[in-house]
């Protein structure tokens, strides 16, 4: 849906999104005095730079060259470590603007979201996800009813019609009530797949072995599997009917993950890190991954937000950290998993809040890349939590860890073929996916034909999903959901 005129924020929304909004499983961050004044700079130059280009403003934002711009402001924000590869003429030269954040990478987004729109899973007296969803500005987009605005429809969109996405996982929702099944994971993924002739959506699963018997759990899993087809199954530790979560090494842990790998599944997506304010942190710690990773060799682990915090300063790595990125390399080196071995990183949220601090960026990419391996850092976006994830994308092709803490740290330079990994390759062999193959199936889809005529004719919405405020954080803990 495009965004109408009329409307203030649409005059004022920057092509990379600075706000401070969330995915509901940390409180929001304030922006910085200094981020502030990088916003506050590009909001001028985004005017002065139309006006040169006889461009509405609305027009220069949707282009290359003002996503280079924003980022050219975002160079302020670090001290040596992480910056931004964008020259001065990108802001007004079209050319160096596409040199610098557009790309022909196959982008494998592992972790995006939507709700369901049909169900009336928001209809009961106890507070539910419901209650966030309502309070942010994407429920106002105009249909007749605000669970539409994060339906099937919107995650076509701003996925792949309004970013580069090729190919991505619709992720599994967790709580009670369920925003949305594996049965409507599957209809979206079937819709999408008719659109992309089987090519761009792949689907999780659930599983939360500490709200019902085992006996039902395990054959719940094997429903996911043998009736909607999951492709990977979902954990989320830290949640429990009664606040409780379990771990990786536990009983319950333990259970499922052989549970799934007798059922033919090896793959398990595993949030860490973020803990959700109100839960037990201890059952988001990385600390347990490099335990089940030993004891379940055959397993492939996909630590989701590689164990980032929010409130957690990231800097050099700490052997004896006991939070942060830091806590899931130290498991991973006190079990013995190697850079080949069956962990990896995924940047879900992690990325988009880690690029407005550029120097804490270089240390987390870095670390991952030295310590996790190059092979083993999957690309995730959170989508459509914070709207459509070109911005992120931009970023992240733009960026570039400083020769300093390359030589200071023996970090790797994010080169275009690393960059490539990260963005795709890496998922693809994670998922057995032919990407040749899939790029030769893709090229006259509906989704591929649709693209270039959207974009021209609507551009980018630029819209963040998310709570924005601790008042509408609050709304979203009173659900006692996350995504």
């Amino acid at each position: 849906m495009a965004t109408k005129k009329s409307e203030p924020h649409a005059e004022a929304a920057l092509p990379i999104k600075l706000d401070s909004s969330t995915n509901g499983e940390y409180w929001p961050l304030a922006p910085a005095p200094e981020l502030e004044h990088v916003i506050a700079l590009a909001q001028r130059s985004a005017t002065a730079n139309a006006q040169k280009l006889g461009l509405t403003r609305r027009e220069y934002l949707s282009s290359a060259c003002g996503a280079a711009a924003v980022l050219l402001g975002m160079n302020q924000l670090g001290c040596g470590g992480g910056s931004y590869r964008v020259s001065p003429e990108s802001a007004l030269d079209r050319d160096a603007a596409n040199a610098a954040v557009s790309g022909d990478e196959f982008i494998f987004d592992v972790q995006t979201h939507q709700v369901s729109p049909d169900r009336p899973w928001w209809d009961v007296k106890r507070p539910s996800l419901a209650d966030f969803l309502k309070t942010i500005p994407q429920a106002e987009c105009g249909k007749p009813h605000w669970a539409q605005c994060f339906s099937d429809d919107v995650l076509i969109r701003e996925v792949f019609l309004e970013s580069d996405t090729q190919l991505a996982v619709v992720s599994a929702l967790w709580g009670d009530p369920h925003p949305m099944l594996a049965s409507e994971a599957a209809q979206t993924r079937d819709k999408v797949q008719a659109l992309g002739k089987g090519t761009r959506l792949l689907t999780h699963g659930i599983v939360q072995p500490n709200e019902a018997e085992w006996a039902k759990v395990s054959e719940h899993m094997q429903a996911l599997l043998e009736t909607w087809k999951i492709d990977a199954w979902k954990l989320y530790t830290v949640w429990g009917p009664s606040g409780e979560g379990y771990t990786l090494d536990g009983e319950l842990g333990m259970k499922t993950i052989a549970r799934g790998l007798e059922l033919g599944k090896r793959i398990f997506a595993v949030h860490k890190g973020l803990p959700l304010p109100g839960m037990n942190r201890d059952f988001t710690s990385p600390r347990d991954v490099g335990k089940a990773a030993k004891a379940f060799p055959e397993a492939v682990f996909l630590v989701y937000h590689a164990g980032w915090e929010s409130e957690h300063v990231e800097g050099p790595y700490d052997p004896n950290a006991e939070r942060g990125v830091d806590a899931l390399i130290r498991s991973l080196q006190e079990n013995g998993i190697g850079k080949a071995g069956n962990v990896y990183a995924e940047l879900g949220s992690t990325w988009r809040e880690l690029m407005k601090k550029p120097d804490q960026a270089a240390h987390v990419l870095g670390k991952l890349l030295q310590h996790v391996g190059e092979d083993r850092v999957l690309w995730g976006t959170d989508a459509i939590w914070y709207g459509s994830p070109q911005d992120q994308i931009q970023a992240f092709r733009a960026f570039e860890i400083s020769a300093e803490y390359q030589e200071k740290y023996a970090y790797p330079a994010l080169t275009p073929e690393l960059k490539r990994k990260i963005f795709g390759l890496n998922a693809a062999a994670v998922y057995g996916v032919s990407v040749p193959e899939l790029r030769k199936q893709q090229a006259a889809d509906t989704i591929s034909r649709a693209r270039p005529g959207y974009a021209h004719a609507v551009g980018p919405s630029f819209r963040t999903h998310g709570p924005r405020t601790r008042r509408e954080m609050l709304a979203l803990l009173g659900s006692g959901l996350g995504h």
